[in-house]
């Protein structure tokens, strides 16, 4: 299999996923209408895959074991080349496991396996990320980037859209500074169970929900033309845009950059998984296209 990508779909969706970083590039409606960052200049990516980092480290450094490895924003896997191991008219599966290279910046062994399947008119990711080491525990994190076209319809403008949680979401929300956690607390923009959506919101980067209620939100316009996100095993949600760019994207992660205060071993870090020796974790995420849908927020 030497392909460099592979689309799949249903008569209600059309997908194009890549080799290189495992990433999504297309997402299309049964109209032809495409959902997806197209990864024009002003943000070269359409879903990386965040491993196994999620956010920056102080300096771009990790201490691990008394040494310092290199390892930059997001981590190394959506600048990696994954394996195909399985290719269908439904859906694909890739892997990425380690080698030399990766040990260089990352001293640890993994198998990082992603799968994506159509349903109707539901896309389903899925993530395992296995420590195939006998002794070594694997200390790690992972998210998701996906950047959805933003408006969803040329005819609607960026601020005529909201996001829908499923549970109202009072809790503070985090902020970055210069790409770190900052401590502070911030009061949630977020209404009840409704962000009206601005692009004067991500001036400052990132929002981040680091304990949302909700596993589930609707991005969509007020006359409720829109997609929906779930996602399971994830701990955080980011929401994020450039500002002048036509993308919103809903991140679910499970970590996230290192604290500005923080200076530890990266074992300690908050917000990363420890899988022991011969164990794996598993998270998903899904999103439905939901065009026409009723809206309850007025």
């Amino acid at each position: 299999m030497d392909a460099t990508d592979h689309a799949f779909g249903t008569d209600r969706i059309t997908v194009r996923v890549a080799a290189a970083g495992a990433e999504l590039h297309s997402l299309r409606d049964a109209a032809g209408r495409e959902h997806i960052w197209p990864g024009l200049p002003a943000w070269p990516r359409h879903a990386p895959v965040l491993f196994p980092i999620v956010g920056r480290l102080a300096d771009d450094t990790a201490w691990i074991d008394g040494k310092p490895y290199h390892l930059t924003q997001h981590g190394f896997a959506r600048d990696r080349m994954f394996s195909w191991v399985e290719r269908t008219a439904a859906g694909c599966t890739l892997v990425l496991t380690e080698d030399e290279a990766s040990r260089q910046i990352f001293p640890f062994r993994f198998s990082l396996t992603i799968t994506y399947r159509v349903d109707g008119d539901t896309l389903h990711v899925g993530y395992t990320l296995y420590n195939p080491d006998d002794r070594v525990v694997l200390h790690a994190s992972l998210g998701t980037h996906p950047a959805f076209a933003w408006p969803l319809r040329p005819d609607v403008a960026k601020g005529d859209h909201v996001l829908e949680f499923a549970q109202p979401e009072p809790a503070p929300v985090r902020r970055l500074e210069k790409g770190l956690l900052l401590p502070d607390l911030f009061p949630s923009p977020i209404e009840g169970r409704v962000l009206k959506l601005s692009e004067d919101l991500f001036a400052t980067d990132a929002l981040i929900l680091d304990h949302p209620a909700s596993r589930q939100v609707t991005f969509r316009t007020l006359d409720g033309d829109g997609l929906t996100m779930e996602w399971h095993g994830f701990e955080q949600l980011g929401l994020w845009m450039k500002p002048g760019a036509d993308f919103l994207c809903l991140e679910p992660w499970y970590g996230f950059a290192s604290p500005v205060d923080f200076s530890g071993d990266f074992e300690t870090k908050p917000g990363l998984l420890h899988i022991a020796p011969g164990e794996s974790w598993a998270a998903a995420w899904s999103v439905r296209l939901e065009p026409g849908l009723n809206p309850s927020y007025e």
